[in-house]
């Protein structure tokens, strides 16, 4: 039996197994955490439950990408709580825009923005729903061989055509190669600004640089619907993590990987601080490729071996956990904020905001609220303050932690005499407890079709997560550990084949 050790219980690594282990396959993950789940987490500390970096859940609608995972992992319900509106967003001027899933998004935007901003968002909306319609179909994007390039064609191209078989739509072509910027020349200032936060948090990138198909499926997630999960983020990891164990394969806690033995090109077998060797026929690697390169060495595929020291682009999160008094937060406050002061955007300028849902009384003491506040961040001076001068490390992480409270402070103005515990994290945080080299998280910034990686990297060597197809957010990474688990599946089922034809072949070859 072919052996299959996924590295890291992140969501993806979590839908591939399940999806996997469901089909019959010897499925074993490893995770260097005592609990799964990885930037989409929740940890407990001081009795409280704080997501540790992925707040917002999305993709539970019918049909939707965790209703696709649900019914391929064998998982009956998940522990979510729709919510409605999924969040507010805060102008520099001070402008709430109230993102609701339903009709009401119509008026609250043309009151926000005007009806000039009308065009905009109905070709965001139009083009959103081809983009969606063909992640899910689980295409081969990046494809990688000819025979994926036909799978793909024969998918129809729906990012081209919002149907199978239709003729080529020429905006959705034009939007493959240009960014969202195009569809907001002349529109007003605050459309433009609010567009670029909200594309911040979701794209990690903005207008300018976004391209525009995915920057169109990136905006809707609030029109796709929001839930809250009982528990906290950590809720789904844990319901996958059932899955995978239901369905009969392993889950191991507290096993850090720390090489990928190869031979003649393949992996052979994975070894763990705990001095455990696991033999490996199939490895699939829920991590960065910084992480995988670093595991592989010399043995590494070129492409890995040719990153550069740190990704050029990619953001960390500067993220403080406070555990408040819940008489600060009113009665129906909506749960999830983003707070725009100004630009240039990051680093304590944007804040996004979420707060614990009363009804969960596991995410703090009686009383008491968990609320997560995390800002995009440079990586670079983070990591050099830390390494060169510690003490300015430390006043840096009480600057931004002030930031990130004055921030909230907007729209909950106790907030600073409510905190009763303020944890702040930095890139080097994430690091430690997350094992992303650098702290990296969000995936690369989604600037062009071909930015995220095709996921097999070599002979029996799969990438999982958000540096695949269709990238960030918790939804995007179970359709590609969806994606991933069909083309292991595939990929078996011709192996199967081909052995049971030398298996009838052979008593012919054999005879004298």
């Amino acid at each position: 039996m072919t052996n299959i050790v996924i590295i890291g219980a992140g969501v993806g690594g979590l839908t591939t197994a399940a999806v996997l282990a469901r089909a019959g396959l010897n499925v074993l993950v490893l995770e260097a955490q005592v609990y799964a789940g990885g930037c989409a987490g929740t940890f407990y500390h001081q009795k409280y439950r704080f997501d540790a970096g992925a707040t917002v859940a999305g993709g539970f609608y019918p049909g939707g990408p965790m209703d696709l995972v649900a019914h391929a992992a064998g998982i009956e319900r998940w522990p979510a709580h729709q919510a409605n509106p999924a969040m507010v967003v805060h102008l520099p001027d001070g402008t709430a825009v109230t993102r609701w899933t339903d009709e009401r998004r119509f008026s609250e935007r043309r009151n926000a923005f005007g009806p000039q901003s009308d065009a905009f968002w109905r070709w965001q909306e139009q083009t959103a729903d081809a983009l969606w319609s063909l992640a899910l179909r689980l295409p081969p994007w990046p494809p990688q061989s000819l025979s994926e390039t036909a799978q793909l064609i024969k998918a129809g191209l729906g990012w081209l055509g919002s149907d199978p078989g239709q003729h080529l739509n020429p905006t959705l072509a034009l939007d493959a190669i240009r960014p969202v910027a195009a569809h907001l020349a002349g529109a007003p200032e605050n459309l433009r600004r609010f567009v670029d936060a909200q594309l911040l948090i979701a794209a990690q990138t903005t207008s300018r640089h976004a391209n525009a198909l995915y920057g169109a499926a990136a905006l809707d997630l609030p029109r796709r619907g929001v839930v809250h999960l009982a528990g906290g983020m950590g809720g789904l990891a844990a319901t996958l993590a059932k899955a995978v164990e239901q369905n009969g394969g392993q889950i191991k806690y507290k096993q850090t990987v720390t090489r990928l033995v190869m031979e003649r090109g393949r992996p052979v077998a994975v070894e763990t601080n705990r001095r455990k060797r696991f033999p490996a026929d199939l490895v699939i690697a829920n991590l960065t490729p910084w992480n995988l390169a670093k595991l592989m060495g010399d043995s590494a595929p070129r492409r890995l071996r040719s990153l550069p020291a740190q990704p050029p682009d990619g953001w960390g999160a500067f993220v403080t956990y406070v555990g408040l008094d819940a008489t600060a937060i009113p009665a129906d406050f909506t749960l999830h904020h983003q707070l725009i002061r100004r630009e240039p955007l990051a680093e304590g300028n944007t804040v996004f905001m979420s707060i614990s849902p009363a009804w969960d009384q596991a995410r703090a003491p009686a009383g008491r609220r968990a609320v997560t506040l995390s800002t995009h961040t440079q990586l670079k001076a983070w990591w050099e303050l830390y390494e060169q001068d510690r003490d300015a490390y430390e006043t840096r992480k009480q600057v931004y932690a002030e930031r990130l409270l004055d921030a909230a402070a907007t729209v909950l103005p106790s907030i600073h005499e409510a905190a009763e515990l303020m944890m702040p994290g930095t890139p080097v945080t994430f690091q430690r407890f997350t094992q992303r080299e650098w702290g990296w998280v969000g995936g690369f910034p989604q600037t062009n079709l071909f930015r995220p990686w095709a996921p097999q990297l070599g002979p029996g060597l799969w990438l999982v997560g958000d540096s695949i197809f269709p990238g960030q957010s918790t939804a995007a990474v179970a359709l590609g550990g969806m994606r991933v688990a069909a083309a292991v599946l595939q990929e078996q089922a011709v192996r199967d084949r081909v052995s049971q034809d030398i298996t009838r072949l052979l008593p012919q070859v054999m005879e004298p």
